[in-house]
């Protein structure tokens, strides 16, 4: 049965029309700071009018579950993501309908949880080389965090989903930071800018696509040149030659592999990345959250690598990752198109309306986290989350969109804070700024210039 809008309530409150010329400047400078605003001044769901757009925007745990669980079909991708289509590509991340379950079947055994736990080894060595590099840098001056951390998460997908070294790959960090920043720039401007208009951005963009292009294409030729071909391998590869290889057109399967291939690691590496890179920030503005991680590691690994039985032995060091995702979800922003008219909170949402749900501001609403801008590793102690609604906490999405990569990207973060902390304590340069920077992920804008201590 469809629910019915209360009559009372058929809009929700929000600024004024009159405003979107105002809104829309604050939203250019700052994203973040709109969304907290306005949801605290016209409460869980808000109208946002901003110029030709108008947005739904849903602040609640009942809300979100309703739209990315109870009926996501309901919900295609949204505003600015349709537009990144253009940069993107139709991955994994931008896809709908049958093109996405497809998709789905052919990526998802990859994640499967044996699977995953069989590249924990993989993990742990990669962690391990990460504090070796940092370990090095002890007295020589700030080290960018967010770069070593990219490096170190591209490194880690490669080994564990690709069954490749992609540090063979020159320059491959350098194309992906292209890549986010038309896709983010295609977001913002709602594909107002022509793709041909040569501006700096567009041509560093149109570079980089052809470089990872051709890293593609090599890491095809590469696995077809193996000793029996692809037959036996579970990597993304492997399965993607097998599932592309049904496509009539070659160019069209080639197509394919880019977007999919290209999605996969620019989703899968930033996330993660830019977890670890927040979390260093805040270990070294909390050092008692340190030290307690600090003797964790100590405590359960000692001069070993870590192992995939390890995880829930490094209770503590899980709890900081979760409230590092709280604080600074990678995914800030879910944008969705409503396919037909639906009922949210009782708010009526008409077909066509651009529905928006913001981790960020979920993740510091005043009713389901006390004291909401505290660091506080201990809200996930599994005596205090219980009371808490599931969709009040959603780093990873919700529904049948649920992120594919959470386990190894959890598992790749606990591991390598235990391998760092054990022996290496992080401070920020002083006087830098540190500012939350919304792309397609929260990262820290500019990069995080940090000082390596020993323990």
């Amino acid at each position: 049965m469809t629910a019915v809008a209360d009559p009372a309530r058929v809009r929700p409150p929000g600024p004024s029309p009159w405003t979107a010329p105002v809104l829309l400047g604050r939203m250019a400078r700052n994203r973040l700071d709109v969304m907290r605003t306005v949801a605290a001044r016209h409460g869980d769901a808000v109208r946002l009018p901003l110029g030709p757009k108008t947005l739904w925007f849903f602040n609640h745990p009942d809300h979100a579950k309703h739209v990315l669980a109870e009926n996501p079909g309901n919900y295609h991708k949204g505003i600015g993501l349709v537009h990144a289509r253009r940069t993107l590509g139709d991955g994994l991340l931008t896809s709908e309908g049958e093109l996405w379950t497809k998709q789905r079947k052919v990526i998802q055994p990859v994640f499967q949880a044996r699977r995953i736990a069989r590249q924990a080894d993989a993990v742990a060595e990669e962690s391990v080389r990460m504090a070796a590099r940092l370990q090095r840098a002890v007295g020589a001056g700030p080290v960018d965090i967010r770069h070593e951390m990219t490096e170190l998460t591209l490194g880690v997908l490669g080994r564990t989903l690709l069954d490749a070294d992609l540090g063979e790959f020159g320059g491959i960090g350098a194309a992906f930071e292209a890549v986010q920043d038309q896709a983010i720039f295609e977001m913002m401007s709602l594909g107002a800018v022509p793709p041909w208009v040569p501006l700096p951005r567009q041509r560093r963009f149109r570079r980089a696509r052809a470089e990872l292009q051709e890293i593609v294409d090599r890491l095809v030729a590469h696995r077809r040149a193996q000793p029996g071909g692809i037959a036996g391998r579970d990597d993304v590869v492997s399965r993607l030659i097998e599932s592309t290889s049904r496509e009539t057109d070659p160019r069209v399967a080639r197509q394919r592999m880019r977007d999919e291939l290209v999605t996969l690691l620019l989703a899968g590496h930033e996330t993660t990345a830019s977890t670890l890179t927040w979390t260093f920030y805040l270990l070294d503005r909390h050092h008692e959250v340190w030290e307690r991680m600090h003797a964790e590691a100590v405590e359960v690994l000692g001069d070993r690598n870590p192992t995939y039985e390890d995880l829930h032995r490094l209770r503590y060091t899980a709890m900081v990752v979760d409230e590092v995702m709280r604080l600074y979800p990678p995914v800030w922003l879910l944008p969705r198109i409503a396919q037909g008219d639906d009922v949210v909170g009782g708010w009526h949402v008409p077909a066509g309306a651009d529905v928006v749900l913001c981790p960020y501001t979920l993740h510091r609403h005043p009713e389901f986290w006390p004291d909401p801008d505290r660091f506080d590793p201990d809200r996930f102690d599994p005596d205090r989350r219980a009371d808490r609604p599931r969709y009040a906490y959603i780093p990873f999405g919700a529904g049948p969109r649920f992120c594919v990569g959470n386990n190894l990207g959890l598992m790749e973060a606990v591991f390598v804070l235990a391998c760092v902390t054990r022996q290496l304590r992080l401070s920020l340069q002083p006087g830098y700024p540190v500012v939350p920077e919304p792309m397609l992920t929260l990262r820290v804008r500019g990069g995080l210039p940090m000082h390596v201590h020993e323990a």
